[in-house]
């Protein structure tokens, strides 16, 4: 059974609802609120929520053909999105009951690929963010009981008990520095700036590790589309496996909507194009153009001879390309030259000369 628009609602105008949703649950806490305004705070929230009943009923709909291991994610969040905000309704102070909307944080999670990514680069990094977050209970710790022999005969209201100076020693390792609590003695305040330091440090291993994470997972996924890419252009097939993982790492793709100019007449020209998809129209002095369909490449002379561009790309649809920058072409040359040869012998023909052996 196909699914109704309900379900495909973009990511945008699902979280503009949310926000919408939101919007309206903050501002019925507001004091001293009309009970016009109320009534149409509480129709919006309403209107809301008969939404995703239907689009809790089309996911339901489609869980019999789809993917369920996809779909799971989604059915979980429109089923919270439901069933709270309802048994809030049902069951929950009437003060109180707006509130239970804000589950609506969660819908703009679901057709999220961020959080996708972000869930893949915390569970491949998570050996390292326990080692830093273990590092980060032991200074908490140490801290706190550290601050607590020094000041306790000084501020016993504050650094009585070590739980009571825990709460100095975690906005101190954050560097928030409320002034609530604050070491009197030398020595306390010595303590402050060493940990202070060490939040510091804390806090740059948790973002360097998350940074890397994710570098590593969008450079692998890079990877992957480009591998794909590549595989579809019929001049690589017979490339070996480090060959390719070669030419993997060294094209580009570029995506070109219809009528876009890809290069022009006279332009120096520094990249040469595998067409992946799509069809290009190169101008020729011809009254027909020339046509060039997915497994050409075109650019290509300007690479060899140095000479600016002969003539003017455009894209006669919409084109996935792979571009080839004049340094990587050498590397090509060297590495594989009967592809640089194939590719020379391209570039003569349709100079018009025949081509060399």
């Amino acid at each position: 059974m196909s699914a109704r628009p309900s379900l495909r609602i973009s990511t945008p105008l699902n979280g503009l609802l949310a926000a919408l949703g939101l919007a309206a649950v903050a501002a019925l806490t507001t004091r001293n609120i009309g009970a016009t305004a109320r009534l149409s705070l509480e129709l919006v929230l309403g209107g809301l929520w008969l939404f995703y009943v239907l689009q809790l009923a089309d996911t339901l709909a489609a869980w019999p053909t789809a993917d369920r291991r996809a779909l799971m994610p989604h059915l979980v969040i429109d089923m919270v999105a439901v069933v709270v905000p309802l048994a809030a309704f049902l069951f929950a102070d009437p003060r109180d009951q707006s509130l239970y909307c804000g589950v609506w944080l969660l819908k703009p999670l679901r057709h999220s690929t961020f959080f996708r990514l972000l869930g893949r680069v915390v569970a491949r990094a998570a050996p390292n963010l326990v080692g830093v977050t273990s590092l980060f209970g032991i200074v908490l710790f140490g801290a706190s009981l550290v601050a607590y022999l020094i000041e306790r005969d000084i501020q016993p209201d504050k650094f009585g008990s070590i739980p009571q100076a825990m709460w100095w020693a975690v906005v101190t390792l954050s560097t928030t520095g409320y002034g609530d609590e604050i070491p009197q003695t030398l020595a306390g305040r010595v303590l402050a700036g060493l940990v202070m330091m060490s939040g510091i440090g804390i806090f740059a291993l948790w973002a360097g590790i998350l940074a890397t994470g994710f570098f590593e997972e969008v450079r692998r996924q890079d990877f992957v589309r480009n591998w794909q890419l590549v595989a579809a252009v019929p001049l690589f097939e017979k490339l070996g496996s480090a060959a390719f993982v070669e030419i993997v790492r060294a094209l580009r793709p570029r995506a070109v909507p219809a009528g876009s100019i890809i290069c022009r007449k006279g332009e120096p020209g520094d990249q040469m194009y595998f067409i992946v998809e799509g069809r290009v129209t190169i101008a020729t002095p011809s009254p027909t153009p020339v046509e060039l369909g997915p497994g050409s490449f075109f650019g290509e002379m300007a690479l060899i001879s140095g000479e600016p561009r002969s003539a003017t790309v455009t894209a006669a649809t919409e084109v996935s390309l792979l571009s080839l920058y004049s340094e990587d072409f050498q590397m090509l040359s060297s590495s594989n030259p009967e592809i640089a040869e194939v590719i020379r012998r391209t570039a003569e023909t349709r100079r018009g000369r025949a081509p060399e052996a």
